[in-house]
């Protein structure tokens, strides 16, 4: 089974978030949810534990189909890549309503 990829802190899981990987979805693909291991700071108030638990949570119905997978991997520095890899590097530019969600803004009514 393959999966499309997406890296990220998911500090906290929100709408934006949810918008993003809907689109590989919504295209009849699976989904593989890399949380970064990084200590948790103002910026990074949740555990990388906590915040599997609450992607899971929040896709329940994906995960138990096996649509979704949510998995912690070391903290990164940098994504790289060599010519005919075998796979997809996908952007997607997210509508105006999605981009002005601040990750900043809902931890900041949350703490």
């Amino acid at each position: 089974m393959k999966y499309s990829m997406f890296i990220g802190r998911w500090q906290p899981w929100h709408k934006g978030h949810r918008w993003l990987i809907d689109q590989r979805l919504n295209d009849n693909k699976n989904v593989l949810i890399c949380i970064r291991d990084m200590e948790t700071d103002k910026n990074n108030p949740y555990t990388p534990q906590e915040v599997k638990e609450n992607v899971e949570n929040a896709l329940n119905d994906l995960v138990e189909s096996k649509r979704v997978k949510v998995i912690i991997i070391p903290d990164i520095e940098s994504v790289n890549y060599g010519r005919g890899v075998g796979y997809d590097i996908i952007e997607h530019k997210p509508p105006n309503d999605i981009k002005k969600i601040s990750a900043t803004e809902i931890r900041k009514k949350l703490l």
